[in-house]
């Protein structure tokens, strides 16, 4: 069996990976665009505490929560250690206790099917800041020490290099669909023609122009993040937990002496890749706003990311009913790296027409296409 997989962000090469490992002979095509979201996401594992209240996206989200201890022991087996990913707890911070009181009791509901979240603690001001020193002295929170952070480019390069450790072909170019009536063979790139059994579609939100040239209008657009990295120097920010206000914007903390505070949420932007001067001043304004501390912080840079948005929170998974030969992954949304290395394994097991173990038919890509569009 040959699979074909265009696109080797997080659900890419995911797939890649677990099918690779599995002895699939795997061939990865990706052009490699600018502002892909993995390249620049850096990543919050914590479904539990989300303000999305939709039962068919917490039940993927909370797989990919409950998926990654599994996928680093299995990476770290196959030699990669640089991985990105670490468990470090997050703090839902708020200076309004009644809020903080409704997270606490949604967290704890939650928590008899998903002990990965860990007992949930409340802290006060001075017990918050005691593990995110640079908070305002007025935020109190609810820790949630199952919460973890991932690097979206270190994981990615580690599920990259694994999956050529098993045997797995990566091309840099851009592939194009070969097809015959109702069914895609395989693709053309760099001037070849490689074909395969199924090909799977995980180009994030450039799904949209492959399949157009089949009359197919995929309802996915791009929308644009603008994320800030402030180095702290001399500074250990090591085990810095997740910060999470009630708002869109959110800090993380990594291992080098550096913040990420995110991020825009820019739609109708298209594929512009710019860091603009409203985009810096949003999510440096949100990051000040929580953690004053971070004034002295140096400004290192902006990554810029267009995240696949569909027609709803849902990620858009599974075969196409009216094209074979296809399985399509994307619109992942700002949850990318919560569920994306989850989401590459249920796909992965589609295109060998295997059972996922559960039911995928409200991720459905039919949901996403145009009544009149469809092959």
């Amino acid at each position: 069996m040959k699979i074909i997989i265009i696109g080797s962000g997080i659900v890419g090469a995911s797939a890649a990976y677990h099918l690779a490992k599995n002895n699939i002979d795997v061939i990865v095509v990706d052009k490699e665009h600018q502002g892909n979201a993995t390249s620049a996401g850096a990543g919050i594992v914590c479904p539990w505490i989300s303000s999305v209240q939709d039962e068919d996206w917490y039940s993927i989200a909370k797989g990919g929560a409950r998926f990654y201890p599994t996928l680093i022991a299995q990476l770290k087996e196959d030699g990669e250690h640089d991985v990105g990913y670490k468990k470090v707890g997050a703090l839902a911070v708020n200076s309004d206790t009644e809020t903080l009181d409704e997270i606490e009791r949604r967290a704890s509901a939650k928590q008899k099917d998903a002990p990965e979240m860990g007992d949930i603690v409340r802290l006060n001001a001075a017990q918050t800041r005691e593990r995110f020193p640079l908070l305002n002295e007025d935020l109190e929170s609810v820790f949630v020490p199952g919460a973890a952070r991932v690097d979206g480019r270190l994981l990615r390069n580690a599920l990259k290099r694994a999956a050529q450790k098993h045997g797995a072909e990566m091309i840099k170019g851009e592939a194009k669909l070969l097809y015959h009536k109702t069914s895609v063979e395989g693709v053309e790139v760099n001037g070849e023609k490689l074909y395969a059994d199924t090909v799977l579609i995980a180009t994030g939100a450039w799904a949209p122009s492959l399949l157009a040239p089949l009359g197919i209008d995929l309802h996915v657009e791009p929308q644009r993040g603008q994320i800030a990295h402030i180095h702290l120097p001399n500074t250990d920010t090591s085990n810095w937990p997740v910060v999470l206000p009630q708002t869109s914007h959110y800090m993380l903390a990594f291992d080098d002496s550096r913040v990420v505070a995110g991020a825009t949420r820019e739609t109708g932007a298209g594929f512009d890749y710019r860091t603009t001067a409203g985009g810096v001043h949003e999510v440096t304004s949100e990051a000040l706003h929580v953690a004053p501390g971070l004034s002295d912080g140096t400004l290192q840079e902006v990554r810029i990311g267009f995240r696949p948005m569909g027609p709803d929170v849902l990620p858009i998974l599974g075969e196409m009913e009216t094209l074979n030969g296809v399985v399509l992954a994307t619109g992942l949304g700002a949850s990318g790296l919560t569920m994306g290395p989850y989401v590459g394994t249920l796909a992965a097991a589609l295109t060998r027409g295997e059972d996922t173990g559960i039911d995928l038919s409200p991720y459905t890509p039919m949901r996403a296409l145009s009544s009149d569009a469809k092959v």
